[in-house]
């Protein structure tokens, strides 16, 4: 299991909600349910650090702690 800060939020554009992994640029995932989103963001994740490694891209290290955003 990865340690990297997911955030989720419900969109009323896409009406569904919406999981961020935002130490891993362009990881996002979504579902009908937090549950679903939750889910496949990990799934996200797996299938990022799987292609950054074939691609030999770096992976950054989880920070571990609450990032902060603007």
């Amino acid at each position: 299991m990865h340690k990297y800060e997911i955030i989720l939020y419900w969109s009323n554009d896409d009406r569904v909600f919406v999981a961020e992994v935002p130490e891993l640029p362009g990881c996002v995932a979504h579902g009908e349910t937090q549950e679903v989103a939750l889910a496949n963001a990990l799934e996200a994740t797996q299938l990022w650090i799987e292609t950054a490694l074939e691609f030999g891209d770096p992976i950054p290290q989880p920070k571990g702690r609450r990032l902060m955003l603007a």
